[in-house]
C-alpha cells in the first residue's frame, strides 16, 4: 500500500514537472520567437537614445573660390540625469566651463528625461575642459557652427546663420534651401544601469553636407570698397554710406560695402538696424544723379541735343508757386552744359520738354519703382508714384531727383544699362550652386531685362556724363590714364521735425562708370548725412576715384593716355 502511494506521488510530481517544463519551453517560444521584434525595440529604447543633428552647412566662396563662410565642428554638451548622483554637485562643477549659471544647470540635470542639451556649439577649449572633466553622466559631441573668417568682410551680403543653423540674413538666408545640411540621427548609448551616454557613429559617413555657393564678389574688390567707405564716412562724420561696384555687362556685383559694418560671428548684441543692408533696403531721394535718367530720355526721345539751348533763369526759376535754384547763377546754356553744371533749372526745362507720362514711363524702364531682382533678401521697391498723383512741381522736382525715392542698388542698375549700351541687365550675387560632390547644380547666366535706350543715344549720353568729370561737378572722380562717365548728387533729406527740406541733413552721392568707352566697373558712392560740406562732389566723388583707381589696377586693365572732352564739336 505504502508503495503504491510512493508511486503516485512520484507520477504527480513527474507530471507537475512536465507541465511546468512544457510552459516555460511555450514562454521561451513565446518571447523568443512571437514577441522578439517588440522586445528588442523596447530593449532598444532603454538603452539607446536617438538625437537629431544635421550634416555641414554648405561652403560660400568668393569669386576666385577664397572662404567667406564655412562650418567648424564645435563641442556640445548634453547630460543624462537618470544617471547623475548629485545633480548639484555636477551643476557646479560645470558652471564656471559652460559660463551657466549653476542653478539653471541643476534645474535641467534634475528633470525625469533621459537626455538634456546643457549648453550647444561651444569654443573648442570649452570641449577639452570637460573632456578632463570627465564627469558621469555628461557627454560631448562635435555639432558644426557657422563661421566667418574674414570677420565683417561682405557681413551685409553674406548675412548670417542662427545657433540651429539656418540662415537668418543675407545669402544665408536667401539660398537656406540649398546651404542646409541633410539631418541625421545620431544614437547615444547607454549601458544597463544609465550610468553614461556614448556617441555611435559619429565619425561613420554621416548626412550629406549642403551645396556650396560661389559669390560674384570678388573679396579684394570688396576689401578696398570696404576701406575706402569707412574712411570717408569718418572723415566726414556721416551717418552711414554705401558702395557697390558692378560689372556693367552681365550685372554681376563685384562688391557691396556698407557702413558701419558688423561681424557675423557676434551677432548677438546687435540690433537688426545694424545688420540691415542699407545698399538695397534703404530708399533715398537721388538728387541730381537722377539728372542722367532724364537725359537720357531726352536725347533718346530727340527732345534735346548736346548743343540745345536752355535759359538758366539766372539762377531762380518760379514755378507753382514755388523757386528752383541753381547753386550758379547761368544765362543761356547748352544741353551739355546743364549736364556738367547740373543745374537744377534746367532739368526741369527738360523735364516739362518732356512731359509727365515719358518721364515716368522712362524711369520705369530704367527699373524705379519695382525689385530689380538681385537675389539677396530685403529689396525695396522704392517710391515712384503715377503722374496722376503728382502735384503741379512735381514733374519739374522729379527731374532734379526729388519726389522720388530709390536705391542705391536701383541707381546703379539704372546707370549701368547707359554703360552698357542701353541694355538694362538684372544684377545677381550668386554664380554658382555645387552639391557636397563638387558637381555643379546651377549657374547663373547674365540676364538681359530689357533695352531702355538705343546704343547710339547711350554713347552720347557717355560723352556727356564724361563732361561732368573733366568739366564739371565730378572733377574729383577723375582717374589718371581713364575716361571717366558720372554725375554727381547732392539731396536735401526731410528733416523729420518739420517735415520740410532740411538744409544740412543732405545725402551726397556719386555715379559713375570706367573705362568710359568699354567700361569694367559701374559704381555708386552714397555718403548719408555727412557733416559739413555734403555736395556730392566733394564727399563721394572722391571716394569713387580711390576706389575705381586701385580696382582697375588690381584687374590689369591698361591706361589710356589722358583725353579730354572737346565740347565745342559736341555743341555745333
Amino acid at each position: 500500500m505504502a508503495s503504491t502511494s510512493f508511486r503516485s506521488r512520484r507520477i504527480v510530481v513527474a507530471c507537475g514537472l512536465v507541465v511546468a517544463f512544457v510552459l516555460v519551453i511555450v514562454r521561451l517560444v513565446n518571447l523568443q520567437v512571437m514577441q522578439s521584434a517588440e522586445l528588442t525595440v523596447k530593449a532598444d529604447r532603454q538603452h539607446q537614445k536617438n538625437v537629431t543633428l544635421e550634416g555641414a552647412r554648405g561652403t560660400i566662396y568668393d569669386r576666385n573660390s577664397k572662404v567667406l563662410a564655412m562650418n567648424m565642428d564645435v563641442p556640445s554638451v548634453f547630460g543624462v540625469p537618470a544617471s547623475l548622483g548629485n545633480p548639484g554637485v555636477t551643476a557646479r562643477n560645470l558652471s564656471p566651463i559652460l559660463h551657466v549659471k549653476a542653478t539653471e544647470l541643476e534645474k535641467k540635470l534634475k528633470q525625469e528625461k533621459h537626455f538634456v542639451w546643457l549648453a550647444r556649439k561651444l569654443e573648442p577649449e570649452q570641449g577639452r575642459r570637460l573632456e578632463r572633466l570627465a564627469l558621469d553622466g555628461v557627454g560631448v559631441v562635435m555639432e558644426g557652427r557657422r563661421f566667418y573668417p574674414k570677420g565683417p568682410l561682405l557681413s551685409h551680403v553674406l548675412g548670417f546663420a542662427g545657433m540651429d543653423d539656418r540662415g537668418l540674413e543675407g545669402v544665408e538666408l536667401r539660398y537656406e534651401q540649398y546651404l542646409r545640411g541633410e539631418k541625421r540621427a545620431v544614437v547615444l548609448q547607454r549601458d544597463a544601469l544609465g550610468r553614461a551616454v556614448f556617441p555611435k557613429g559619429l565619425n561613420e559617413e554621416g548626412a550629406a553636407a549642403g551645396h556650396s555657393l560661389t559669390l560674384t564678389v570678388d573679396e579684394v574688390i570688396q576689401y578696398i570698397a570696404e576701406k575706402e567707405l569707412d574712411e570717408a564716412v569718418s572723415r566726414s562724420n556721416a551717418k552711414s554710406g554705401t558702395i557697390i561696384v558692378m560689372d556693367p555687362k552681365t550685372g554681376a556685383v563685384l562688391a557691396m560695402a556698407v557702413s558701419p559694418r558688423f561681424d557675423p560671428n557676434t551677432v548677438g548684441a546687435l540690433a537688426p538696424d545694424r545688420w540691415r543692408n542699407r545698399a538695397l533696403t534703404d530708399t533715398y531721394e537721388p538728387g541730381s544723379t537722377m539728372k542722367a535718367v532724364i537725359a537720357a530720355a531726352a536725347l533718346e526721345e530727340k527732345v534735346m541735343t548736346p548743343g540745345s539751348m536752355i535759359y538758366g533763369e539766372n539762377g531762380q526759376f518760379s514755378i507753382a508757386n514755388t523757386v528752383i535754384h541753381d547753386h550758379e547763377k547761368s544765362g543761356w546754356i547748352t544741353f551739355a552744359q546743364m549736364i556738367q553744371k547740373s543745374s537744377n533749372i534746367g532739368a526741369a526745362k527738360v523735364g516739362m520738354a518732356l512731359g509727365e507720362w515719358r518721364v515716368f514711363d522712362y524711369l520705369k524702364e530704367f527699373g524705379f519703382g519695382d525689385k530689380t531682382g538681385i537675389d539677396l533678401p530685403g529689396e525695396a521697391v522704392g517710391l515712384l508714384r503715377g503722374p496722376r498723383q503728382w502735384g503741379k512741381r512735381s514733374l519739374a522736382s522729379i527731374s532734379m531727383g526729388q519726389e522720388v525715392g530709390v536705391t542705391p542698388l536701383q541707381m546703379v542698375t539704372a546707370v549701368s544699362a547707359i554703360a552698357n549700351g542701353g541694355v538694362l541687365m538684372k544684377p545677381f550675387v550668386v554664380s554658382e550652386i555645387r552639391n557636397a560632390k563638387g558637381q555643379l547644380v546651377a549657374q547663373t547666366m547674365p540676364q538681359a531685362k530689357r533695352r531702355v535706350i538705343s546704343s547710339d543715344t547711350a554713347r552720347t549720353l557717355t560723352t556727356l556724363l564724361e563732361g561732368v568729370v573733366t568739366n564739371g561737378t565730378g572733377g574729383k572722380a577723375a582717374i589718371p590714364g581713364f575716361r571717366v562717365a558720372g554725375k554727381t548728387g547732392t539731396a536735401q533729406k526731410v528733416d523729420p521735425r518739420t517735415g520740410a527740406y532740411s538744409s544740412t541733413l543732405l545725402v551726397g552721392s556719386f555715379l559713375g562708370y570706367v573705362p568710359a568707352e568699354d567700361p569694367r566697373l559701374a559704381m555708386i558712392v552714397v555718403i548719408d548725412e555727412p557733416r559739413g560740406e555734403g555736395w556730392g562732389g566733394v564727399v563721394a566723388a572722391p571716394v569713387f576715384r580711390r576706389v575705381g583707381e586701385q580696382v582697375l589696377n588690381y584687374l590689369g586693365v591698361a591706361v589710356d593716355e589722358p583725353v579730354k572732352l572737346a565740347m565745342a564739336g559736341l555743341e555745333s
